[in-house]
C-alpha cells in the first residue's frame, strides 16, 4: 500500500514538474502580458459589438505564437542561460527538457498559433504574427550577445501586439491609422522598459557577455540620459490618440499624467544612477502601459 502511495506521489510530482517546466519554457508571465496588450488592441478596434468567439480564438492563437517565440529564444540561448542566475534554472540549462522536445514544442505552438489566427481571424493578422515571431527569433535573439541595437530590433515585434489585436478585430484588408498609433506608443515605451530591466540585471548580463544598455559604459549618465530622452518623448507620443480624436479628454488627461510620472522616474534614474532607481522605473513601466491602453479603451470615441 505504501509503495502505491509513493508511486502516485512521485507521478504527481513528475507531472507537476513538467507543467512547471512548460510554463517556464513558454515565458508564461511575459506571454500573458503580450496577450493582454493584444486583447486590449482587439477591444479598442471593436465598435458597438464584440465578436467574443473570434476574440478568444485570437487570444489562444496569439498566446501560442508568443509562447513559441519564447521557447525558440530559450533554445538559442540555452548555453547563455547557464551563465546567469536569473535563467540558470530554466528546463534546458538544467536538462529537465531535451532539445528535441523543446524544438517540437516550439514548432507545434508556432504553427498551431499562426494557423488559428489565419482561420479564426484573418490572413493579415496571421502573416504579421509569423513575421513578428521570425523577427524575434531569427534577428533579435542572435543579436542580443553582439550589440545593444538588439533592443531596437526587439522593440518592433514587441510593439506589434496591440496592432495585431486591432487587425484581428477587423476584416484584415489593411492596417488602420489607429493601429499604428497603438504600435507607436508601445514601440517607444519599450526602450525605457527594456533599458531599466537591463540596468537592474546588468551584472548578470555581463556574466553571459550580453550588453543591452545604450552606452558602452553600462550603468552611467550616458545610458540614463538616453533612457530619459526616450521616456520624455513618450509623453507627446502618448498624447497622439487624443490629438487625432481617438479618445476623449479624461483619457487624455490620464495618459498625460502617466507619461509625466513615468518621465519623472526616468529623471530620478538620471539623477541618481542607482539600481534602486532603475527598479522603480522598471515597475513604473509595468504600470504605465496597461493603464494607458485601458485609458484608450474606456475613453475611445
Amino acid at each position: 500500500m505504501l509503495k502505491e502511495e509513493t508511486y502516485e506521489l512521485n507521478e504527481r510530482s513528475t507531472i507537476s514538474g513538467k507543467i512547471s517546466d512548460y510554463v517556464t519554457f513558454s515565458k508564461f508571465r511575459l506571454t500573458a502580458l503580450v496577450v493582454f496588450s493584444s486583447g486590449i488592441g482587439y477591444l479598442i478596434a471593436s465598435n458597438s459589438s464584440t465578436d467574443w468567439s473570434k476574440f478568444w480564438w485570437f487570444i489562444l492563437g496569439g498566446f501560442l505564437v508568443t509562447a513559441s517565440s519564447g521557447g525558440f529564444n530559450q533554445i538559442i540561448e540555452r548555453d547563455i542561460d547557464k551563465l546567469m542566475n536569473r535563467t540558470a534554472n530554466r528546463p534546458l540549462p538544467q536538462s529537465r527538457m531535451g532539445l528535441t522536445e523543446a524544438y517540437i514544442a516550439a514548432f507545434v505552438m508556432g504553427i498551431a498559433g499562426v494557423t488559428l489566427l489565419w482561420i479564426k481571424t484573418n490572413p493579415l493578422c496571421a502573416v504579421l504574427s509569423a513575421v513578428s515571431l521570425l523577427l524575434y527569433v531569427l534577428v533579435y535573439t542572435p543579436l542580443k550577445p553582439k550589440t545593444s541595437w538588439a533592443v531596437f530590433v526587439g522593440a518592433i515585434p514587441g510593439a506589434m501586439s496591440p496592432m495585431l489585436g486591432y487587425i484581428a478585430a477587423g476584416n484584415g484588408g489593411s492596417i488602420e491609422f489607429n493601429a499604428w498609433l497603438l504600435f507607436a506608443i508601445q514601440f517607444i515605451w519599450q526602450f525605457p522598459h527594456f533599458w531599466a530591466i537591463a540596468w537592474v540585471v546588468d551584472d548578470d548580463y555581463k556574466k553571459a557577455g550580453i550588453h543591452l544598455l545604450p552606452s558602452k559604459g553600462g550603468r552611467d549618465k550616458s545610458s540614463a540620459m538616453q533612457i530619459l530622452v526616450y521616456t520624455f518623448f513618450l509623453v507627446p507620443v502618448g498624447m497622439m490618440p487624443g490629438f487625432f480624436a481617438m479618445i476623449g479628454t479624461i483619457s487624455g488627461i490620464v495618459i498625460i499624467t502617466c507619461g509625466m510620472a513615468f518621465a519623472y522616474q526616468a529623471y530620478k534614474l538620471y539623477r541618481d544612477c542607482t539600481v534602486k532607481a532603475a527598479k522603480r522605473l522598471m515597475f513604473g513601466s509595468f504600470i504605465y502601459l496597461p493603464v494607458v491602453q485601458l485609458a484608450i479603451l474606456f475613453g475611445k470615441n
